[in-house]
C-alpha cells in the first residue's frame, strides 16, 4: 500500500510540473503592463477604430476654447460686469449609427469642464423635479419653517448649451475614414438667440473597408 500511494503521489508531482511548464509556455508571450491616458489611446488605436477616452478630452477642450474666443460670446459675457453666467447643460445628442458611442461620458466631460470654469455657474436642470420634491417636503411641516427652503427661491439660468455628435465614414483605397464632428451651440435663454457655436472633427483610420 505504501508503495502504491508514493507512486500515485510521484505521478500527481509529474501531472503538475508538465502542466506548469507548458502554462508558463503559453503565457510567456503575455505582458501585463500600466499605462497613462495618452498611451493607453494609443494602445486602444492599435485594436479599435472606435472612440476612445483621450477623443473625448480632445473635442471638449476645443469647443470650450472655441466658445471663450468667440467674439459674440466676449461680447455677451460683458453684460455680466465680471458675474459667472448661469448655465444648464441640455441633450447632446447621438447621431451616429454607433450605439455603443460613449454620450454619456461627453456629458459628464462637459459638465466637469464646465464646473471648473471661472465665467459659468452650473444650473442642475437634469435635477430639477427632485429638487422641487424636497423644496415640498421641507414645507409641509416636517421640517423647522426656520431651516426650510422656499419654493421660487432658485436660480434661473442664463444660457443653454446643446449639441449633437455625427459620423461620416468613407472608404478609400481599403482604408475607412471615420469623421466625428461634435457640435456644441451656447443660446441666449431670454432671448432665444444664438450666441455661438464651436465644432471639433476626428478621424478615425482602420483597414479593410468596412461597408456602411
Amino acid at each position: 500500500m505504501k508503495t502504491y500511494i508514493k507512486a500515485r503521489s510521484s505521478f500527481a508531482l509529474g501531472v503538475w510540473a508538465f502542466v506548469v511548464a507548458a502554462g508558463g509556455t503559453a503565457c510567456s508571450s503575455f505582458k501585463a503592463e500600466r499605462v497613462d491616458e495618452a498611451k493607453a489611446d494609443e494602445k486602444a488605436m492599435e485594436i479599435t477604430d472606435n472612440w476612445v477616452d483621450g477623443d473625448t478630452i480632445r473635442v471638449i477642450d476645443g469647443t470650450i476654447k472655441q466658445i471663450y474666443a468667440h467674439k459674440r460670446f466676449t461680447e455677451f459675457q460683458t453684460k455680466f460686469a465680471g458675474k459667472r453666467i448661469k448655465l444648464f447643460v441640455g441633450e447632446i445628442r447621438n447621431n451616429t449609427a454607433e450605439s455603443y458611442f460613449p454620450i454619456k461620458d461627453l456629458e459628464d466631460a462637459l459638465l466637469e469642464k464646465m464646473s471648473n470654469s471661472d465665467s459659468f455657474t452650473l444650473i442642475d436642470a437634469s435635477r430639477r423635479e427632485d429638487l422641487l420634491k424636497e423644496i415640498t417636503y421641507q414645507n409641509n411641516g416636517m421640517v423647522d419653517p426656520a431651516q426650510a427652503k422656499k419654493v421660487g427661491k432658485q436660480s434661473g439660468a442664463d444660457v443653454m448649451i446643446f449639441g449633437d455628435i455625427n459620423m461620416k465614414p468613407e472608404t478609400r483605397d481599403g482604408k475607412t475614414i471615420k469623421t466625428y464632428s461634435v457640435n456644441l451651440r451656447l443660446t441666449d435663454i431670454q432671448s432665444s438667440e444664438e450666441i455661438c457655436r464651436a465644432r471639433e472633427k476626428i478621424n478615425k483610420y482602420s483597414t479593410g473597408g468596412t461597408k456602411w
